[in-house]
């Protein structure tokens, strides 16, 4: 890209650091674009929850709140290890920046997150008084996980497994721990069914990963995306979008779900306009649709098959 284009970012991104102000700080250090890795699961685990049975919708707010909290507090978490390991400066694209940009104390940062952990313990526990304990021990696993992935000595972010550990967590588990707290069991179609919303939460680890990856080598991580290049990294994103849609359709054929699960075809058009945007532009600044198409995708793939299920089960 030339010199003309790189200004011209430049000075979208400023004008996007000034807009920042107030209420916004904060919104933005939760990384909206993520939640929706927390909120489509859930609400698929439980659609396929209602299929054996009737629902505990209080369990499924508690759990949807749970979930989210969880998810703001790990973005919060690498917000603040980020900082403290230089990755982070005001030009960076895709943080919340409250540090960097805003002059929020980097200990402030983290006691928020800190603070949104010990609110979804709390939750947690109202979750197992209702069903098992056993969950206890699922939640702590995952709320560590979450700490780790940009902290702790060896970051899972910094490595190759990201986007595999942030798919089973955030996608995977979220989608059996919400079908679980409904019927008190897990099933081979609640596994199968949860498979592409795993690849669908690591497709947004990666492009996140994609649009970050110069930044990332100076900073020392050694992702997926810097080991097999950046051209691989993004076919390694569109298999993770073409599986999720295809692993739906054997799922049909194979008698796991109705026909109604082909509303997930709506969507398609959202990964394929992120892998042309990713295919056409490498500065940061210009592959931002890509990353909002990635995370818009995984958002309207989980509604629609949710809604797919649903509408199949009371037909």
């Amino acid at each position: 890209m030339d010199n003309g284009n790189n200004r011209i970012g430049e000075n979208k991104l400023q004008q996007t650091i000034k807009a920042d102000t107030g209420w916004r700080i904060w919104w933005q250090l939760t990384r909206p674009h993520t939640l929706t890795a927390a909120f489509a699961p859930v609400f698929l685990g439980t659609m396929i929850a209602l299929t054996y049975g009737k629902l505990h919708f209080p369990l499924f707010f508690a759990m949807l709140i749970a979930s989210l909290l969880i998810q703001m507090a790990t973005n919060m978490f690498n917000e603040y290890y980020d900082y403290k390991l230089g990755l982070d400066t005001e030009h960076s694209i895709g943080i919340g920046g409250t540090i960097v940009r805003n002059g929020v104390k980097p200990k402030t940062v983290l006691n928020i997150a800190l603070s949104l952990y010990a609110i979804s313990v709390l939750i947690g526990i109202y979750i197992c008084m209702q069903t098992s304990w056993g969950l206890a021990l699922v939640g702590a696993v995952s709320m560590l996980i979450g700490y780790l992935y940009t902290g702790g000595p060896l970051p899972i972010a910094y490595t190759p497994f990201g986007e595999l550990v942030s798919g089973v967590v955030m996608g995977m588990l979220l989608i059996l721990i919400a079908f679980y707290i409904q019927t008190g069991t897990v099933t081979t179609d609640a596994v199968l069914i949860s498979i592409p919303s795993m690849l669908l939460v690591a497709a947004i680890m990666m492009s996140n990963n994609i649009r970050d990856l110069e930044g990332d080598k100076e900073g020392g991580r050694k992702t997926l995306a810097i080991l097999v290049g950046r051209s691989n990294a993004i076919t390694i994103l569109t298999l993770f979008f073409v599986v999720s849609y295809i692993w739906i359709i054997s799922l049909i054929l194979l008698g796991h779900l109705t026909p109604w699960a082909l509303l997930v075809l709506i969507s398609v058009k959202k990964p394929i306009d992120a892998i042309s945007t990713f295919r056409k532009y490498d500065i940061p600044l210009q592959v931002m649709p890509a990353m909002k198409n990635t995370a818009v995708t995984n958002t309207l793939f989980g509604l629609l098959l949710g809604i797919g299920i649903l509408v199949g089960h009371l037909l």
